[in-house]
């Protein structure tokens, strides 16, 4: 089995986890801690344990265990706009040659905070979190740089009407 590098989204924790062994952590009590945490990441653990039968200390391990193996992750959701980002957009690009290592490559920006492989008019999608639009011209011209990049697309976000990471379990 081939092992890949997971980093949370500030760079600060590394962690090495063999493809596939995520898996092997989701039982149904794994999903419940999973689902009750996505219901409030600050939940006590001790609260989480009686709610899915298991003692403070367990859930604990559990949970270290699921964030070690980059099955979630636990942090503040902020409002980019109150803490002076102003502009958001999603950026499309074409890309030719090596599809992974571009989006390796992207997903090194610090400006870019979500990096995804697509099917359709676009080979990658890229959401960024900007100052002002020249801030956002900046990036656009840096992206344009990355080898590999045929051409870009922003979609400027006018108004958030949803935005949620409460989706469960499967």
């Amino acid at each position: 089995m081939a092992n890949r590098q997971l980093e949370n989204g500030n760079g600060a924790r590394r962690v090495t986890v063999r493809d596939g062994a995520s898996h092997a952590l989701l039982d149904d009590v794994a999903k419940q801690i999973i689902e009750q945490l996505q219901e409030d990441g600050r939940r006590p653990y001790a609260t989480i344990g009686k709610a899915v039968g298991l003692s403070e200390a367990a859930v604990r391990q559990r949970v270290q265990r699921l964030l070690d193996a980059g099955v979630m992750q636990i942090v503040a959701v902020t409002d980019p706009l109150q803490l002076g980002f102003p502009r958001q957009a999603m950026i499309g690009l074409r890309t030719d040659g090596d599809l992974e290592s571009v989006a390796d490559r992207l997903a090194e920006f610090e400006e870019i905070d979500y990096v995804v492989i697509t099917a359709g008019s676009f080979d990658l999608l890229a959401e960024v979190v900007c100052r002002n639009d020249e801030h956002l011209l900046e990036i656009l011209q840096k992206l344009r740089t990355v080898p590999g990049v045929v051409s870009t697309e922003a979609f400027v976000y006018l108004k958030l009407r949803k935005q949620t990471y409460s989706w469960g379990t499967a």
